[in-house]
């Protein structure tokens, strides 16, 4: 039985989408326990400065880009001489219905939420196999639920599982675990964003922390999560702690997920 450290100092963790929000939480959880974090960006600029913070390495590469990530992979092999963790972050596109979403918006949404994750996963998996290493995949509420007006994104975030399980059944027996985030809320930029539209449309709502408030208000812990709260997730899901679990779908959100909708009306009325 290969040795375990439950710990992650000295570990190398990859992440992509690092530069702001729930990735740049994982990369701060990271860093603080001693690992050594690698943020993949396509714009240097946010990932530079996360990294330049918490003592990490950034690299500039397109995650979906096979060549573009077989360089970055390479470069991190070159100083590190290991990957023991991949976290596959990146994301954000497809925020129309499926009759508005034209050609190019399907293939971005696509792109971005979707093959990002493969693409890093497959340029990291020897490595991975090497270490019997970690990769964790950040899915979405959207990958078990369908919001509205989302389908690239519910889609993509859906099939994020799909690539899951798949990784998880072919490499467990190369040692390699591979499990599934879904966050519901949480306060990061992209969400802040989402709620200041919110209000536009509810005029009655006279701050970003009553939108946060009224967008959580069915579920059970009735608030929306903060990005360390996530991290300390993807970090269990990214050690040896959490050894004897792989193609897993953990939901982060709050309890969003065991609400019965059709009984929501009756809540509402005090019964």
């Amino acid at each position: 039985m290969a040795e375990q450290n439950d710990g992650v100092q000295g570990r190398v963790v990859v992440i992509t989408g690092g530069g702001t929000g729930i990735g740049a939480a994982v990369a701060e959880r990271y860093a603080s326990e001693g690992a050594h974090v690698v943020l993949i960006g396509r714009r240097l600029g946010p990932i530079e400065e996360v990294a330049a913070r918490l003592g990490g390495t950034a690299i500039a590469a397109d995650a979906a880009d096979g060549e573009s990530a077989r360089a970055a992979v390479a470069a991190i092999l070159e100083r590190f001489g290991r990957i023991d963790v991949l976290i596959a972050n990146a994301g954000g596109h497809g925020f129309n219905p499926v009759g508005d979403t034209d050609d190019e918006t399907w293939e971005s949404s696509i792109t971005v939420n979707l093959t990002t994750a493969f693409t890093m996963s497959r340029e990291t998996l020897p490595s991975l196999i090497e270490s019997r290493g970690q990769i964790v995949v950040i899915s979405s509420l959207a990958g078990v639920f369908a919001g509205p007006k989302v389908a690239g994104y519910t889609t993509t975030k859906h099939a994020l599982i799909g690539l899951t399980r798949s990784m998880a059944r072919d490499y467990g027996v190369h040692g390699v675990r591979v499990n599934a985030v879904c966050p519901g809320w949480t306060r990061t930029p992209m969400a802040d964003a989402e709620m200041d539209e919110f209000m536009e449309h509810v005029p009655e709502i006279a701050s970003r922390e009553e939108a946060y408030g009224r967008v959580t208000r069915d579920v059970p812990l009735k608030r929306a999560g903060e990005p360390e709260e996530i991290a300390s997730v993807v970090r269990f899901l990214g050690s040896d702690e959490s050894s004897y679990i792989t193609g897993a779908v953990i939901m982060a959100d709050g309890g969003a997920h065991v609400v019965d909708l059709p009984t929501l009306a009756f809540e509402h009325v005090g019964m």
